[in-house]
C-alpha cells in the first residue's frame, strides 16, 4: 500500500521532504541539507522546485532556504509572516507571508496554515537569535482534492481533533522523534484525533536524542484500524 494516485513524498532527511503532486508540481518542505548528517549526497541539492514550504524558523528547517530559493527561484515561498519578512530581507523572491487560519494558493495548490506547538527562531552566524513568529503546520490541498497535513515540529495538542474535523486529511506527515517534538506515544494520539489512516513519520533518527521509531508508532497506534505507517530511509520515496 502507499499514497496512491500520483502523490510522491521523498524524504531528504530529518524534516526535509520533496512532495511531488498529482499535477506534477514539486514542493520542497523545510530545507536543511548543509550539515545535515543523514542527507544522501545526491539530495544535497534537491533540484528545481515550484513551491517552498516552511513550518518555522529553526535552522534545522530553514538552514538552506535562502540559498535554495535563490538558486531555483520557486514561484512561491510560503511562511509565517515574520519568517517571510526575514526571508525577503535576505533577498528571497515570491514570498507569501501569512498566518494561521489563512489559505494561500500557489501553482494550483492550496496551503492552509494551521497551528503547531513548538518555538520558532533563527540563529544568525554571529550567534544572535532572531525570533521568527509562531511555528505552524499546513493542510495542503492537492489538485485532485486530497489533503496532506504537514504537522511541522509540534507536540500533540487537543485542537488536532479540530484539524481532523475541518480538513479530514488523507495523509499526515507527523514528527515522532521525541525530545524536540512529540514521540510515538503522543503521535499515536494525534493519529486518533486526526482520523487519518496514512501516516508518514518524520523528524526522527537524525541524532541519538531523536529516538522514536516508526515501529514504536505502529505499536502505540495498534488500536487504529486500517492504519498505514509509511516509512522510508533518507533518500527513499513513499509512492
Amino acid at each position: 500500500m502507499g499514497l496512491g494516485n500520483g502523490l510522491r513524498l521523498t524524504w531528504v532527511g530529518h524534516a526535509t521532504w520533496i512532495m511531488e503532486t498529482p499535477g506534477g508540481k514539486r514542493v520542497l518542505i523545510d530545507p536543511w541539507v548543509t550539515g545535515n548528517p543523514v542527507v544522501p549526497d545526491e539530495l544535497k541539492d534537491p533540484g528545481p522546485f515550484d513551491v517552498l514550504l516552511l513550518t518555522h524558523g529553526h535552522n534545522d528547517h530553514t538552514g538552506d532556504a535562502v540559498d535554495l530559493a535563490t538558486r531555483h527561484s520557486p514561484k512561491a515561498v510560503l511562511a509565517m509572516i515574520e519568517l517571510g519578512d526575514y526571508l525577503e530581507a535576505n533577498g528571497v523572491q515570491h514570498v507569501i507571508g501569512y498566518n494561521k487560519g489563512g489559505t494561500a494558493e500557489a501553482e494550483g495548490l492550496k496551503f492552509t496554515m494551521v497551528d503547531a506547538r513548538h518555538s520558532s527562531s533563527f540563529t544568525l552566524p554571529d550567534g544572535t537569535i532572531l525570533h521568527t513568529g509562531d511555528p505552524n503546520g499546513y493542510i495542503v490541498t492537492l489538485e485532485d482534492g486530497r489533503r496532506v497535513y504537514v504537522a511541522g515540529d509540534t507536540s500533540v495538542f487537543g485542537d488536532m481533533a479540530l484539524i481532523g474535523r475541518l480538513y479530514k486529511p488523507d495523509v499526515a506527515i507527523l514528527p515522532i522523534g521525541d525530545f524536540f517534538t512529540m514521540g510515538p506515544f503522543e503521535a499515536a494520539e494525534a493519529i486518533r484525533m486526526l482520523g487519518v489512516k496514512k501516516v508518514v513519520p518524520t523528524h526522527y533518527g537524525t541524532f541519538p536524542a531523536l529516538h522514536g521509531t516508526p515501529d514504536q508508532l505502529r505499536r502505540e497506534a495498534a488500536d487504529v484500524s486500517g492504519l498505514e505507517v509509511l516509512d522510508v530511509a533518507p533518500g527513499g520515496t513513499v509512492e
